[in-house]
């Protein structure tokens, strides 16, 4: 019998939606040879099954059981290079997903990888640097801070212990191609991480996973073992030593210090800055932090060239950016485009307009401490810059689109008492502030508000977002103010704005 080689994805979004199940169902088929990959991130699509047929890939969508006698015939399949959701995206970080089995080492290295690590063995610290420098790539966190500015300070700063820590604790509601990288593509996360080691003179590194993601910890686990089997640890006079910390829940320690500060088994709490990690960071020692997706990024700046990665995108905002999309779209996944596109374009031409029977109403990007756009406000191009003049933040990519069933009080309020409950504590403008907050929100749900409680809110986000330590307190009363300002009169409907005595 003729054996058919057929790929599924393993990636936790596809286990959610079934692919864990055909997986059951086909591994003990004689005709099937069942080959576990990472995820194209088309979502809406899943379960896929892809198959190999003379003119490339094939693929079958939303898949059941039943559906294997026709995949194994070849009827009904698209190939994978005309799916419009994948054919109208530049992936560059997320080129070999849906394609390499994740551990595979040897797979990765045929697709290129390690060709940056390669390039960077060939050239001096302050060379690896300089093409970082030419290449204009920002942080893929919330700050977007140049990356070469941050790996020059811990390069020139004289030390016997340097660090470089993958911030990996991805909680923006929304986001997953930290995690996406991590399950489906661990070695160019230690990839990159190795040519930032190579740069500064680290010889020791963390990747602090967030607790709610299991199976990416389980992956970076072995892929670790894999490369240091295969020497990759290995530098010219020393080793470099690389370990999965797995944190526990708190959304804070997403924060560079407070990360710190668990890693080095205390309470993650906010520290305030300068000094910055790059100076003294981890035990007092230089220290990089930057997210999964930035030191994803690296490996093809060192292997294609720093002017490759800056011709891509705008002139604020180089190369490309990984966007999630998610809520009330027909469409949701995993989108790699260079930026610039408009916010209107991404959800159009990539989110396939709204889901069925839901109308736009809002759509917030860059998690719960991101603004709220109307459509009028749609036709934004996606770059740090235009979102910084908007008084908004790009974030980790993250966009929910909400519908008319979305009451903007609640969500309002949720907003609110989220930072009210993920509050480290450190400061007064935080800690009080969102539950002063939260309960502002509450009085006006109850119809106990009053037309002074919106000026009230209004004070309240002014001081924290001027006092606050970190970006959770200083960034906490935008989604507020936003839903306020686009749809200021469901507060007042709400409220009904009670006269007190």
């Amino acid at each position: 019998m003729k054996m058919t080689r057929l790929y599924l994805s393993n990636d936790t979004s596809s286990l959610a939606a079934g692919a864990g199940r055909l997986a059951d169902a086909w591994n003990e088929r004689p005709e099937v040879q069942l080959i576990r990959t990472s995820s194209r991130g088309a979502f809406f699509l899943e379960p896929m099954v892809e198959r190999d047929m003379l003119n490339g890939r094939e693929a079958w969508f939303n898949v059941t059981p039943e559906d294997l006698p026709r995949i194994v015939g070849g009827i009904g399949g698209t190939p994978v290079t005309k799916l419009p959701f994948l054919q109208q995206q530049t992936r560059c970080t997320f080129a070999n997903f849906g394609i390499t089995e994740p551990l595979a080492l040897d797979a990765y290295q045929m697709k290129g990888g390690m060709k940056g690590l390669t390039a960077a063995w060939n050239l001096s610290p302050q060379a690896i640097v300089e093409e970082l420098h030419i290449s204009r790539l920002r942080g893929r966190g919330g700050a977007a801070f140049p990356v070469w500015k941050k790996w020059q300070v811990a390069q020139l700063i004289e030390a016997e212990q340097k660090y470089v820590v993958a911030n990996a604790d991805e909680g923006d509601a929304g986001t997953y191609c930290d995690r996406m990288v991590m399950e489906g593509d661990p070695f160019r996360l230690i990839e990159g991480m190795l040519i930032c080691a190579r740069a500064i003179g680290a010889t020791r590194g963390y990747i602090y996973c967030r607790y709610e993601y299991p199976a990416a910890a389980r992956t970076m686990k072995f892929a670790i073992q894999k490369a240091l089997e295969a020497g990759l640890l290995d530098f010219d006079d020393y080793p470099f030593d690389l370990e999965v910390v797995v944190g526990a829940g708190s959304y804070v320690c997403g924060e560079e210090t407070a990360l710190l500060e668990s890693l080095e088994g205390r309470r993650g709490v906010v520290l305030a800055k300068p000094p910055y990690p790059a100076e003294s960071g981890l035990y007092g020692k230089p220290t990089v932090v930057s997210n999964v997706l930035t030191f994803a990024s690296i490996p093809n700046i060192l292997a294609k060239g720093g002017a490759w990665h800056a011709a891509l995108g705008t002139e604020g905002s180089c190369g490309t950016m990984a966007l999630q999309l998610g809520g009330r779209v027909k469409q949701p996944g995993l989108v790699e485009v260079p930026f610039g596109l408009t916010l209107r374009e991404v959800l159009d031409r990539f989110g396939g307009g709204m889901a069925i029977g839901s109308r736009f109403k809002a759509v917030q990007v860059g998690g719960p401490l991101g603004s709220l756009f109307p459509e009028s406000q749609l036709d934004i191009p996606i770059c740090y810059d235009a979102f910084a003049n908007a008084g908004a933040i790009l974030g980790h990519g993250g966009i929910v689109v909400y519908d008319q069933e979305t009451d903007m009080v609640e969500l309002a309020r949720h907003f609110m008492a989220f930072t009210a409950d993920e509050s480290c504590g450190k400061c007064t403008p935080c800690r009080i502030g969102s539950v002063r907050g939260r309960e502002i929100l509450e009085r006006i749900q109850s119809g106990q508000g009053t037309a002074e409680d919106l000026i009230l809110l209004s004070d309240l986000g002014e001081t924290m977002k001027t006092a606050s330590l970190c970006a959770l307190g200083g960034r906490a009363p935008y989604p507020v103010e936003t839903a306020i300002e686009h749809f200021g009169e469901e507060f007042r409907q709400g409220a009904k704005f009670a006269s007190r005595a």
